[in-house]
């Protein structure tokens, strides 16, 4: 269906999170830091972006900067998935350009159904 790209320095987050989204027909692939998935939005430019906060090398709100700042990948979508659940943390993400957000723990069927949401957006 969609090429989705996972930037998640978890192991087992990631590996969840690609299993499912593989799972609902896309063709996923994984990041495990900010900078390894900047390089990859702006060399394979995925539809959406499964982008964590908390990122080594480069934080996801930095990523999400990055992305928006750059006309070749500026529609990319990006469903923030952090464990970062303070109301100025949901601001940040939204003000640095993601298109969703999504606290951990969370439901995978649920962050399915947003990633849906936000592909059938494009």
């Amino acid at each position: 269906m969609a090429r989705v790209l996972v930037v998640e320095d978890d192991p087992d987050i990631a590996a969840l999170v690609a299993h499912k989204l593989r799972s609902a027909g896309h063709e996923v692939s994984v990041a495990v830091d900010g900078e390894a998935g900047l390089a990859a939005i702006r060399a394979d430019r995925p539809a959406l972006v499964v982008l964590d906060w908390m990122t080594p090398r480069m934080n996801g709100i930095e990523v999400c900067e990055a992305v928006r700042a750059d006309a070749e990948v500026s529609d990319t979508r990006i469903l923030m998935l952090t464990a970062k659940a303070q109301e100025a943390d949901l601001e940040r993400a939204f003000t640095a350009g993601a298109d969703e957000y999504m606290q951990k723990p969370f439901s995978t069927r649920e962050l399915v159904l947003r990633a849906q949401s936000l592909l059938a957006r494009t």
